[in-house]
């Protein structure tokens, strides 16, 4: 039953992932607690659920080692104000959403504040920087996670955690039902011929390096395509990378042009986990600046670039990582997904993905945690 407690709840996103998370975690606090104040560090969804938007994400969305230091002066000041907002509305609930170089400092001091921390969807430390491990065990009074491994992970560092499952699964739910035919045609694609969607990251150091191949590989071997545009990116810089072609490019529709496609050609990220979730056989591809990806690759201690082969613990979607990347095996690959043996069982294996990932209900299982812990 809904109590009316008055609770105060603080969320930072620094993303528009966060963003869609922070508001479905907020839609089901709100079946719990009847009356929450909410404040929000986020975007146009959790300010719909009832939130007072006091940053927006776009404001803090840098990205990359030069871009930070450049805008180093409005990260600290960013920290500051943040701190000063927390102490003026004294939360009950601090939940930080991932972001982890802006949030795991304001962890830091809200716990010496004696504000109670609460951190969904964990920085994936266990990629990279795991000696992060031990500021999250001391600042966070409660880690909610969403991969099944962090569990085990965590629990090496004497940290116990809960796997809360991945939210994906809940806003996919909520996708509503469509005409294929009709969804094609507004997408000014036939009906008659197998669709590839191109989502080639959202860099553009990435997206020139990886889209023309892509479109390469797609028109050799005869495929329809349509590219799933970067909200970071504009018209103009994909005329500029593919100054020759007749650009099929559509933003703000990623889903709706998963939804009816065939095949996918994927940049590393979230973006894979989406895809395997929809239930689009996928190449999951990486091509970037080699000095960079040397340095990476010193760094990062995994085995897969993909979630999805994280998550399966094992190369369930090929990986196309950097010399790997060419036009050649992209035909090869894009050759296997069209054989009804090797898409049966991409698809098979992406209900025990789904499964994996402990199915819906990781909002749900959030709020109660959170308000549980704070209503008592």
């Amino acid at each position: 039953m809904c109590k009316d407690l008055k609770l105060k709840y603080y969320l930072i996103a620094g993303e528009a992932s966060g963003d869609l998370h922070g508001a479905n975690l907020l839609k089901a606090l709100k079946k719990y607690d009847s009356a929450p104040q909410l404040k929000a560090w986020g975007g146009d969804l959790m300010q719909a659920e009832g939130a007072t938007l006091v940053k927006h994400y776009r404001e803090l969305a840098f990205m990359g080692f030069a871009e930070v230091i450049l805008n180093l002066p409005t990260i600290l000041g960013n920290l500051k104000f943040c701190k000063k907002d927390i102490m003026a509305f004294q939360p009950d609930a601090l939940i930080l959403i991932d972001y982890p170089g802006f949030n795991m400092r304001i962890a830091e001091f809200a716990k010496k504040q004696g504000i109670r921390v609460f951190y969904y969807i964990s920085p994936q430390i266990w990629a990279w920087k795991k000696n992060r491990v031990f500021k999250l065990k001391r600042d966070v009074d409660r880690m909610l996670t969403i991969l099944p491994f962090e569990k085990d992970f965590y629990w090496q560092y004497d940290m116990d955690v809960d796997f809360v499952g991945h939210p994906l699964l809940d806003a996919l739910a909520e996708r509503p039902s469509f005409d294929k035919q009709e969804r094609l045609k507004s997408l000014k694609l036939k009906g008659d011929g197998p669709v590839l969607v191109l989502l080639p990251g959202s860099r553009s150091q990435e997206i020139t390096k990886m889209l023309p191949l892509m479109v390469e590989a797609a028109e050799a071997e005869g495929l329809q395509w349509i590219i799933a545009g970067a909200p970071s990116q504009d018209l103009d810089f994909y005329q500029k990378v593919l100054p020759e072609k007749d650009l099929n490019l559509v933003f703000g529709r990623t889903y709706d042009i998963l939804e009816i496609s065939d095949i996918a050609l994927v940049a590393s990220g979230t973006a894979t986990l989406e895809t395997a979730l929809i239930g689009i056989p996928e190449v999951v591809c990486y091509k970037g600046n080699w000095l960079s990806y040397f340095i990476a690759r010193g760094l990062v201690n995994i085995k897969y670039i993909s979630l999805v082969n994280l998550i399966m613990n094992r190369e369930l979607v090929k990986e196309l990582i950097q010399e790997n990347f060419t036009r050649t095996n992209l035909q090869e690959e894009l050759r296997k997904l069209g054989h009804a043996t090797r898409r049966r069982e991409l698809l098979d294996s992406y209900q025990d993905l789904r499964e994996k990932l402990g199915g819906k209900g990781a909002s749900d299982k959030a709020a109660q945690l959170i308000y549980g812990d704070i209503s008592t």
